[in-house]
């Protein structure tokens, strides 16, 4: 099925539903989907009127909005190919996406990322013929440049049959949307998807995770949309899901992603909520703090349903489903308040993706009654390969694969561990104009290599255990995943927001280490002042510390003496000495996306990490 057609489909199940919901101040504005596809339409015919070649791109760059949701769909209705582009890109970054795909029409949310595209030269964007600017104020003119109601306007011209010609002509095996990797090694790879592999995907996920169809129940499924839509994961949840099912999709705020979206969420109430790890690392660490100004006895009452919680959530993935008066109590008590203070009291499905959670997290939120299910899968398999629901789980899994396709664990170690391959119709269509990078992924049976390390259990749990290119090498020859150690490190010491380890071809392993820190609101950049819980463990070992800048420098003695108690403990549970960590040290910064050691969904970007902080992985080994 094309795209039109599953659009057309869902328009004559779900046309007077709403479908996409903008905060207006303090009002949401709704389309319902006749609205949503007619915008669509409209902004197809005004991309054919500037000039939107077949199979050129449309650029996205941009928060996520309505506008970005009706350029998306507009751009695959007229036949060209939907580019979302990472709001924090370079222009540099921009500039290569842009030639690469051939952008034709260039959408960009406001001034700030209008002039980061107008600082490239002209001559290095040769197929760009038209800028939209979808939010305002305006403060640039030229006679390539449109404003969103200007640019909505420009299509009356161009006759609804032309559309449709265009429409019909198109072909499920067609690329419609390109997804460009995040680039943690050299240049992004353009991920070419076709109107199959988005439709077909969105069905089966729909059917596997159970979601429920407008048409057949008259509830509506709600998500809100708030994750980098260039990313597939955010893409397929926000977009493509609920047109199959009719869902609403909320917009959150801007500022999401620095402190709004829990207002959002209680506002809206989402019944599938999906966040990448650090979102609900942050949900912990906030119902945390909110726990420490606590009496005792709330204290008391808290860790008390948190065992009951456990306790029940563990039987229940063995699938004994008792539920204790204690549990129920517990629920009435904590899990209800909980859930309705993050505003997720009428979720049913919490899904973290794009990468591994923590143990610690997982552990935290099924205490408290949400079990929260991870996904596994690539932007080369149009998104998820492995779902968990509530049926299907265990802690530390991604779940079992979708239907319709297979896994396969290829060479595998002695403890059954191999690099994971896919199959099935989700499979992407190549890397766009990267034949012998396509060939490296795809073999000649059809199996996608994913360069993910990892095991299916005798039940057909999949369980990712680290990346092949991610495997350090000590020089004694021994493999270490790094993943796990770093993972145990974060557990063991509380103050500590990131951890990488280092050591490839070294005698030994070192490990460099941030700390919790405040960010800046506007910005997103880490400040110098320590988070409430790094105050707490400071405060927890007798130190008055209370910026990054007196721990480092001063190399405060308590706090640097409890971390390494910490590290103690993590080599305690190291399975031979060459995995134990002999040095380590903090940087005077956190990670963080604007610095770029954190790729736009928050993965570590290591080879860049080992590049930037090369002086001081070399002070280590001297």
């Amino acid at each position: 099925m094309t795209v039109p057609e599953f659009f057309r489909d869902s328009v004559n199940r779900f046309g007077t539903h709403p479908a996409l919901a903008s905060k207006n101040g303090k009002k949401w504005e709704m389309l319902n989907f006749t609205q949503y596809y007619e915008a669509c339409r409209k902004a197809a015919r005004s991309l054919i009127k500037l000039g939107l070649q077949r199979f050129h791109a449309v650029g996205i760059l941009g928060f996520n909005s309505m506008q970005w949701f009706i350029a998306a769909l507009g751009a695959i209705l007229a036949g060209g190919l939907c580019v979302g582009i990472y709001a924090t890109n370079s222009a540099d970054a921009c500039q290569y996406v842009i030639t690469q795909a051939k952008v034709n029409v260039l959408l960009v949310e406001n001034d700030q990322q209008l002039r980061k595209i107008l600082s490239i030269p002209e001559s290095k964007m040769e197929t760009l013929k038209a800028i939209v600017q979808y939010r305002l104020p305006m403060r640039e003119r030229n006679n390539n440049l449109y404003s969103w109601d200007d640019f909505m306007e420009l299509g009356n011209s161009v006759p609804d049959l032309q559309l449709d010609r265009i429409i019909e002509s198109q072909k499920a095996n067609q690329c419609a949307v390109i997804i460009y990797t995040s680039g943690t090694m050299g240049n992004p790879k353009g991920v070419m998807l076709s109107h199959d592999n988005i439709t077909w995907l969105a069905g089966t996920l729909a059917k596997n995770l159970g979601l429920t169809s407008t048409s057949t129940t008259g509830k509506q499924e709600a998500v809100v949309s708030y994750l980098p839509l260039s990313h597939i994961a955010a893409q397929m949840m926000d977009i493509w899901l609920p047109i199959k099912v009719g869902g609403v999709t909320y917009f959150a705020q801007t500022d999401a992603l620095k402190g709004s979206l829990i207002g959002t969420l209680q506002e809206v109430k989402p019944t599938a909520f999906l966040g990448v790890p650090r979102i609900w690392e942050k949900m912990q660490e906030t119902l945390r703090q909110s726990m420490s100004k606590s009496s005792s006895l709330k204290k008391k009452v808290f860790s008390w349903a948190k065992n009951a919680g456990l306790r029940v959530n563990t039987r229940k993935m063995m699938g004994k489903r008792d539920t204790t008066v204690s549990y129920r109590m517990a629920k009435a008590l904590v899990f209800s308040k909980v859930r309705s203070w993050l505003g997720l009291d009428h979720c049913r499905y919490f899904i973290s993706g794009a990468a591994s959670l923590s143990s610690e997290t997982s552990e935290f939120f099924l205490s408290l009654d949400i079990p929260i299910g991870e996904m596994y899968g690539l932007s080369e398999s149009s998104g998820p390969h492995t779902v968990s629901t509530q049926h299907n789980y265990r802690l530390y899994s991604c779940g079992k694969v979708l239907s319709g396709c297979k896994t396969m664990v290829s060479q595998q170690n002695a403890n059954g561990i191999g690099e994971v391959c896919l199959w099935g119709r989700h499979v992407f269509m190549g890397y766009l104009d990267m034949e012998d990078a396509t060939t490296e992924a795809i073999d000649e049976d059809g199996w996608l290599h994913s360069g993910d390390l990892g095991r299916v259990d005798t039940q057909g749990f999949l369980y990712i255990t680290g990346r092949i290119k991610e495997i350090l090498i000590t020089a004694g020859g021994e493999n270490v995943s790094p993943v796990p150690i770093e993972t145990l490190a974060k557990q063991k010491i509380p103050i500590i927001s990131h951890a990488v380890l280092v050591g490839d071809k070294a005698k030994f392993l070192s490990m460099l280490l941030t700390l919790k820190c405040e960010t800046d609101w506007l910005s997103g950049e880490p400040l110098d002042k320590l988070s409430p819980e790094a105050l707490n463990f400071c405060r927890a070992v007798g130190s008055q510390a209370s910026t990054v800048t007196e721990v480092v420098r001063l190399r405060d003695p308590l706090v640097y003496m409890a971390i390494q108690q910490g590290i103690d403990a993590v080599n305690a549970e190291a399975i031979s000495n060459a995995q134990k960590i002999r040095k380590w040290l903090i940087l005077e910064k956190d990670f963080s996306i604007v610095t770029g050691e954190l790729g736009p969904t928050t993965k570590i970007k290591r080879h860049f990490i080992n590049l930037k902080y090369r002086l001081q992985i070399e002070s280590l080994y001297q």
